[in-house]
């Protein structure tokens, strides 16, 4: 057991709260990124309050970071467990940015062809409305050409 003592042993012990202040992520997520096996349970004190090393915030602020680019927990926890069993997870990185940037391309071209959906319809309703038609419901929805597939 280390030697509270001595200043070589000596860790600083955080708070939940102080952990989420200092990473900019709430105490719910460092709990559920702690369930989930993303990090390492904390030490508990006599209390039972969760208590963390200074160690615990560059980890946090890694998945703090690969959220803001849009990775799943999964897919971070795959990033991790690689680092820690001493392999360089920058490969896998690559392979999953590539997966999330084919995914937002798709995206963006599914919003493209709605928008064009979107702005012929709108048109329609322009020159169907200077011709006085009228629908049974509504005249712009119902002249909107549906995929008959």
């Amino acid at each position: 057991m280390a030697d509270p003592t001595d200043p070589t042993e000596v860790k600083t012990m955080l708070t939940v709260g102080r952990v989420a202040k200092q990473t900019g992520l709430s105490p719910k997520a460092i709990r559920l990124y702690e369930a989930d096996g993303l990090i390492d349970p904390p030490e508990r004190t006599a209390a039972g309050y969760r208590t963390y090393s200074d160690q615990s915030l560059p980890v946090l602020r890694f998945i703090r970071q690969a959220q803001a680019l849009g990775l799943s927990l999964k897919e971070i926890k795959r990033i991790l467990d690689l680092q820690r069993h001493g392999q360089q997870p920058c490969d896998l990185v690559i392979d999953l940015l590539d997966e999330h940037l084919a995914q937002v391309d798709q995206r963006i071209a599914d919003l493209q062809a709605l928008r064009e959906t979107l702005q012929g319809a709108r048109d329609r309703a322009d020159q169907a409305a200077g011709r006085g038609e009228r629908g049974v419901i509504c005249h712009i929805i119902e002249s909107v050409p549906t995929d008959a597939g």
